[in-house]
């Protein structure tokens, strides 16, 4: 989502630099995941990463009435959270024509979540510290790109994408789970004496359920630079959890959206600027048991990425990509290498 870089904008921005007008762009690297031009035909590529991406937010839960504005009575609880991913993939692509590839992404996750909480105002100075991890394979993708044209006559270069993600990690609905307990350590539960909800133990290394991405991305080439986006369509397959988690879940469908540009230092290093976003929409329960649902019908995630890209070899591309959030569901830093 936010990888920059990923095979070689120097190489991309190079063969632009010194291309005759009629040379085809299968000699171009990826700028982006999804927005390169497609691996020539009888070709593999590899591409090792490892990314880290740190998380932190606060959140203020309150629980009483007003006797006037500005005097509230009751329970304030204030939590902060920290969440560390570490991802390493391998990603392999095949091409199979001058404008048709296949790639397979294999990644594995080590996630550690604290959250540390306290009442206010309620004469404790102590903190509550809770700490959750999760480690093991996430979700294997297969991604189809396919090259729409030429990039002729002042077009920019199109490629049409379709990405599948299998649920190859654990899901939120595949790992322990313990009823939410209150201050006095008692299971909080409701009217009917059920818990009124459940927190994870331990954190998922993947959704839990099949999606399908299909999509549209361009590069336009404006000698020395290189301007790339994406638009796509993230449909998330509804599944029935059991009657326990809420029935039938539908996890809310998303909608991305990318640009940037690429510039040439000179034919082996080259630099990239990009946006990315993401609207994610609600998830939706058969049995309205919203245990996991969130507190609006949209979430945004946005990030601003740049990255550093350098040829060592002819076979061999190092690239460097670091993404700032800019929207509080986002990752605060994520590095990729």
């Amino acid at each position: 989502m936010k990888q920059l870089a990923t095979l070689g904008l120097a190489a991309c921005l190079g063969s632009f630099a010194h291309a005759e007008p009629n040379d085809t762009a299968t000699e171009i690297a990826s700028i982006t995941a999804d927005r390169g031009i497609v691996t020539q035909p009888g070709r593999f590529t590899f591409e090792p990463s490892f990314s880290y991406a740190h998380s932190s937010a606060t959140k203020v839960a309150v629980e009483g009435y007003t006797v006037i504005p500005a005097l509230l009575v009751g329970l304030i609880n204030i939590s902060e959270i920290q969440r560390d991913v570490f991802v390493g993939a391998l990603t392999t692509k095949y091409g199979f024509t001058s404008r048709f590839e296949a790639g397979l992404r294999v990644p594995y996750l080590s996630i550690e979540e604290d959250i540390r909480a306290r009442e206010a105002f309620s004469g404790t100075p102590i903190d509550t510290l809770e700490e959750s991890s999760g480690e093991g394979l996430g979700d294997v993708e297969l991604a189809l790109r396919y090259q729409l044209n030429d990039g002729l006559d002042g077009w920019p270069y199109l490629i049409g994408t379709f990405r599948a993600k299998a649920p190859t990690g654990d899901g939120p609905y595949d790992v322990d789970r313990d009823p939410i307990t209150g201050t006095d350590g008692e299971v909080v539960r409701d009217d009917d004496g059920n818990p009124i909800g459940y927190e994870l133990a331990e954190r998922p290394t993947g959704s839990g359920f099949w999606s399908v991405e299909p999509g549209l991305s361009f590069i336009y080439p404006s000698d020395p630079a290189v301007l790339f986006g994406n638009l796509s369509y993230v449909w998330t397959i509804e599944d029935d959890q059991g009657p326990e988690n809420g029935g039938t879940v539908d996890p809310g469908d998303v909608v991305r959206f990318g640009f940037g540009m690429g510039f040439a230092f000179n034919e082996r290093t080259s630099f990239s600027l990009g946006y990315d976003h993401s609207v994610i929409g609600e998830t939706t329960y058969e049995l309205g048991n919203d245990l996991f649902a969130a507190n609006f019908s949209r979430t945004q995630v946005a990030s601003l990425a740049f990255g550093l890209s350098h040829r060592v070899t002819s076979d061999t591309l190092l690239s460097l990509t670091v993404a700032i959030g800019v929207t509080d569901a986002a990752p605060d830093t994520e590095i990729t290498l």
